[in-house]
């Protein structure tokens, strides 16, 4: 190995063959595949930096059948050679081999991702390698590229990046399905004269659980700085298997000051489109593998998204279009319902063929936080409803009524809300804000088919690996 040529990543190549055509190339990685004859071995090398491998073509004349052996499939290799064009189909270019590196190998009869189809649910209980398949390599690329596009899209409209606490002793949503934490001794539980748990006793004298939402902190942020977003996991524990939902995910929530209900909404659009006009700009070649093995229509269905402007729809409007449709839902329709996946999906895809935001719901299916309407029923809630996959979006603006939003805490019974209350006492002033759920935005973007497969280590009811 000449000492002398610096690695250069696979992407990179591809990026700009003929800046490194005629030249000697210094690649590293993971062995896809390796085929030849008694003349010439090809091996298809992948780096992980692009969903297209790079052919290595071994001469045999150079390179002995014994020192090729271990090189097989999940197997890593150090190859310098010439990068030249490519005569054979495929490829636009390969590296004629002139040295070669084993670091590790991967003996065929023991490492599990041969080249053969494997079904998602065995590719999860080997979440530690899927990542090395074209199929998890791509969904995890686009990830990171959304990751890193919402940061791109608030940073540039001047919002402050957020860090709301993992560990809370309120719940955002009210609905109780959260995972408590504790340092008490489970076995030995101290217990108060009444007979309850003694949480004085325990790390931060009262109980504290995961949060499931940063919002409620978030908007104490906003009433600050003006406008903020959180971007970082939250826990639920739902007993759930369905393929939209996991125990540990991740949100995405702005919150803003000085915004309406309809500043909401504009923005959750412009988000929304920036982010998938973004997938489609800097992961076009993962896209179209994930389409050509998955899903065909999604290229179409990403553009749908970010070529048509959302509709904008009152919920009492909805339920009178889901009543006249004629259609057979499974779920019953009527005024008060939280809607079905299948309701806000026909409402999309079936009548208006666009995103739609329904707006101002019945108060009794929305959290408590919700700015009540004059009409005293419906809050200005939103929500954006998307083809294939229903709600992306939930969202709202803000009560800031200091009396309104007390009377509401009050008729639930929530308890230990005062912090909250002060920033309606102390400068109230009207805001907004909503929450994306990031793997839903990645199911929809990477057109899988299961929540599970667009996380790394994914966690549901009855699993905690790796």
């Amino acid at each position: 190995m000449d000492k002398d040529i610096r690695r250069t990543v696979i992407s990179d190549i591809f990026a700009d063959p003929a800046k490194y055509v005629g030249k000697t190339v210094d690649v590293k990685g993971w062995v896809r595949t390796r085929r030849g004859n008694k003349n010439v071995q090809f091996v298809a090398l992948n780096d992980g930096s692009t969903i297209k491998n790079l052919q290595i073509v071994f001469d045999l004349q150079q390179f002995s059948e014994e020192e090729l052996r271990p090189i097989t499939t999940g197997s890593s290799i150090h190859v310098q050679g010439l990068l030249i064009e490519s005569q054979g189909k495929g490829q636009s270019v390969e590296v004629q081999a002139q040295s070669l590196e084993i670091y590790g190998t991967a003996p065929v009869e023991s490492y599990p991702l041969q080249k053969k189809g494997h079904s998602m649910e065995f590719l999860r209980d080997i979440a530690h390698l899927r990542p090395r398949t074209n199929t998890f390599s791509a969904v995890l690329r686009i990830r990171h590229a959304l990751a890193f596009a919402i940061h791109k899209f608030f940073n540039d409209k001047g919002f402050y990046y957020f860090h709301t606490p993992l560990i809370t002793a309120s719940d955002a949503e009210g609905a109780g399905a959260q995972f408590q934490v504790t340092t008490l001794n489970l076995e030995e539980l101290p217990k108060t004269e009444d007979g309850k748990i003694d949480y004085s006793q325990d790390f931060f004298g009262k109980m504290a659980s995961l949060t499931v939402s940063g919002q409620l902190e978030g908007e104490l942020g906003a009433t600050a700085l003006g406008a903020i977003y959180t971007f970082g996991p939250t826990f639920r524990a739902e007993n759930s298997n369905t393929p939209r939902h996991l125990s540990e995910f991740w949100m995405i929530e702005p919150e803003m000051a000085f915004y309406e209900i309809e500043d909401n909404m504009d923005l959750a659009e412009e988000f929304i489109k920036f982010c998938i006009n973004y997938a489609l700009e800097h992961c076009a070649d993962d896209i179209a593998f994930l389409a050509e093995h998955f899903d065909k229509e999604l290229p179409e269905r990403l553009k749908f998204v970010v070529e048509n402007d959302f509709v904008r729809l009152p919920y009492t409007e909805g339920i009178k279009i889901l009543e006249e449709s004629g259609k057979k839902f499974e779920f019953p329709v009527y005024w008060g319902v939280d809607l079905a996946s299948e309701h806000e999906r026909y409402l999309v895809e079936e009548h208006f063929h666009k995103p739609v935001i329904l707006t101002d719901y019945p108060k009794e299916i929305k959290a408590f936080y919700m700015k009540q309407n004059d009409d005293g029923k419906t809050v200005r809630a939103m929500d954006v409803l998307f083809p294939k996959i229903g709600e992306i979006i939930g969202g709202s603006q803000r009560e800031e009524n200091y009396d309104k939003l007390k009377n509401r805490i009050d008729e639930l019974g929530l308890t230990g809300m005062d912090w909250y209350l002060d920033t309606r006492r102390f400068g109230t002033v009207p805001h907004s804000g909503f929450g994306l759920g990031f793997e839903r935005l990645l199911l929809f973007v990477s057109g899988m088919q299961n929540i599970r497969d667009v996380i790394p280590f994914p966690r549901y009811p009855k699993n905690c690996e790796f």
